[in-house]
C-alpha cells in the first residue's frame, strides 16, 4: 500500500509540475528558468507545511505522508526534500553539516551534470 500511495502522488506531482513549467515558462518570457524556479520556491514551503501538519502535528494518519511528501512533493520537487533535510539538520545544531550538504550538493550536481553531458557528447 505504500508503494502505490507514493506512486500515485509521485504521478500528480511531476504532473502538477510539468503543468506548472509548462504554463509558467512561456506566460513570464524569462531567459532565466522561472517555472522551475517557481515550482522549486513553492515545493519548498508545501513542503514545510506538510511536515507541520502531517508530521509533527498528525492531522492525519501516518500513511498520508508517504502521499504528499514522499509522493506529490517528491514530484513535484527533489528540491523541497533537499531543503527540509537542510533545515533539519540546521535546527539540530549541524549548522557546518547543513552548509556543506547545500554547497556539496548544489556544486557536485552541477558538476555531475557537465560531466554527464560532456561524456554523452564526446562518446555518442
Amino acid at each position: 500500500m505504500q508503494w502505490l500511495m507514493i506512486s500515485i502522488g509521485g504521478a500528480l506531482g511531476s504532473m502538477a509540475r510539468f503543468a506548472a513549467v509548462g504554463w509558467l515558462t512561456p506566460m513570464l518570457k524569462y531567459r532565466f528558468p522561472i517555472g522551475t524556479f517557481i515550482v522549486n520556491v513553492v515545493g519548498s514551503f508545501l513542503i514545510g507545511v506538510a511536515y507541520v501538519l502531517l508530521v509533527e502535528k498528525a492531522v492525519l494518519p501516518a500513511e498520508w505522508r508517504l502521499f504528499f511528501i514522499t509522493g506529490i512533493l517528491g514530484g513535484f520537487t527533489t528540491f523541497s526534500a533537499f531543503s527540509l533535510e537542510m533545515l533539519q539538520m540546521w535546527q539540530e545544531g549541524h549548522v557546518l553539516i547543513s552548509i556543506a550538504y547545500a554547497t556539496s550538493s548544489v556544486v557536485l550536481g552541477l558538476l555531475m551534470a557537465y560531466v554527464g553531458m560532456h561524456f554523452v557528447q564526446k562518446f555518442f
